[in-house]
């Protein structure tokens, strides 16, 4: 019987930490082996496990990311996107493998993942609920086939906590949507409307974001043509999105590189671009499905 993955989890006492953490402890063949939080948080030398209300673990809360990565086969990031970069350097220093969820990162922080990743696999995602993945092919199909006779709107609702916007999730349907479209989402996105704003361009992809509540996160797209609308929603229940999360430490082999979701399990780096910001699909992927997600689900 092979030895468990050893797992990090960053931002461990927060809200979306004590989730992975309780996650992780339920994933056969995985253990939590180190939990870290920002210097100068007041629960510091807890147990993790504790704080994430699963239980003693033996594992206490640290704030040392890099002996957090020599602790751990890889770490698990659904945090800011300051403390990601921070992560990014430490374990690729200490040659760990990373799953990154964090949202809002600059451009010059996804050219510091893009350079990290020529020592390290890492797989990254803007959603990693299996069904946000399809809902992003199925965009394509619907934008392909409906092409440039329709406006385009994206509205996203997600909980007064969250501190980005647009959410991660919404930036990633709108790059499927620009992609199919032979757009480019960095000229093309609109990101909310005031005041005289003039005549609609057809060209353009507008994005509306909602803060309220302890909404977990719902997401539609809008196609609305003459005489016509046709909208996609999607609403992730979080531990789903965790539980898949986990799941691509399956397909995390030991090459380096960076895989979009639905790629994880291809054969190599190839199978993921960058583009407006994000990591999505790559044409030029190698043996894998037209959603890898599905891969994920089932590599046990």
């Amino acid at each position: 019987m092979s030895d468990p993955v050893r797992v990090a989890i960053a931002g461990a006492a927060g809200r979306m930490g004590k989730m992975l953490i309780e996650t992780v402890g339920q994933e056969p063949g995985a253990v939590v082996t180190a939990a870290i939080e920002r210097p100068g948080f007041e629960g510091l030398g807890r147990d993790a496990g504790e704080i994430a209300g699963v239980g003693t673990l033996g594992v206490p809360l640290g704030d040392d990311v890099a002996a957090a990565a020599e602790a751990a086969d890889v770490l698990i990031d659904f945090t800011i996107a300051d403390a990601t970069e921070q992560n990014i350097e430490a374990c690729r220093a200490a040659g760990k493998r990373m799953i990154i969820g964090t949202t809002g990162l600059s451009p010059e922080q996804d050219a510091r993942l893009v350079a990290a990743t020529a020592d390290i696999a890492v797989v990254k995602a803007h959603n990693f609920s299996v069904g946000v993945n399809v809902t992003f092919k199925l965009l394509e199909m619907a934008a392909s086939i409906f092409g440039d006779g329709v406006d385009i709107e994206i509205t996203e609702a997600h909980h007064r906590h969250k501190v980005d916007a647009p959410s991660g999730t919404a930036i990633g349907m709108g790059e499927a949507i620009a992609g199919a479209l032979g757009r480019d989402l960095r000229e093309v996105a609109v990101f909310g409307r005031e005041g005289h704003t003039g005549e609609r361009d057809g060209a353009t992809i507008g994005f509306h974001s909602l803060r309220a509540g302890d909404i977990v996160g719902e997401h539609t797209a809008m196609f609305a043509g003459p005489g016509g609308t046709c909208a996609d929603h999607a609403r992730r229940p979080l531990a789903l999105q965790l539980r898949a999360g986990c799941r691509a430490r399956c397909a995390l082999g030991r090459r380096a590189g960076v895989r979009a979701l639905r790629h994880a399990g291809c054969a190599g780096p190839e199978g993921a671009v960058l583009r407006s910001g994000g990591w999505v699909s790559g044409r030029a992927a190698h043996g894998c499905r037209q959603v890898c997600g599905w891969r994920i689900e089932a590599k046990r």
